[in-house]
């Protein structure tokens, strides 16, 4: 008597091979859009931190808000939120007497853009000059801070709703 083989058949295999892509077509596009959620998560939960800091700022500093501007400080390049400032907003060295701040380690990164840059030159709404380019717009009369241009449905289009958060 002869044993029979034992084994997949090629159609076997191809079956298997087409239902593993069929779930694998109706799996993958699930976890991109969990990826941009996250991300646009991340975004506000850094944004409220950023906007909670700038109101502690010009709680201490006698309702003036925190300049964005880099400037060159103790071999680093600190912002108001980044370094210690007097209540006047003059930077000065961690532990001076009657100094404030940092409020920030460090400017947070924008998810979309992957740039921690402020761009101090615009106006809510109007885009600023980086487009994109930079992390972060800050209206220097107001104090307003927002993600550069990344709105709320996660695009990098300028379609109404970019000041939503």
């Amino acid at each position: 008597m002869m044993k029979s083989k034992r084994g997949f058949t090629l159609v076997e295999i191809l079956i298997v091979v087409v239902i593993l892509g069929i779930l694998a077509a109706i799996v993958i596009p699930q976890f991109t859009g969990a990826s941009t959620e996250a991300k646009l998560s991340s975004l506000v939960s850094d944004l409220q931190t950023i906007r909670s800091q700038i109101e502690l700022y010009k709680l201490q500093h006698n309702e003036v808000i925190p300049s964005m501007a880099l400037v060159a400080f103790g071999g680093e390049q600190v912002n108001g939120l980044t370094g210690c400032t007097l209540v006047d907003g003059t930077q000065v060295a961690e532990g001076t007497d009657d100094s404030y701040g940092p409020y920030l380690m460090k400017m947070p990164t924008n998810q979309f853009n992957n740039s921690s840059l402020v761009d101090s030159s615009g106006t809510a709404g109007d885009g600023g000059t980086g487009a994109g380019a930079l992390g972060w717009e800050y209206d220097t009369t107001t104090g307003e801070i927002w993600p550069d241009y990344v709105d709320a449905d996660g695009d990098a289009a300028s379609d109404g709703d970019e000041n939503t958060y």
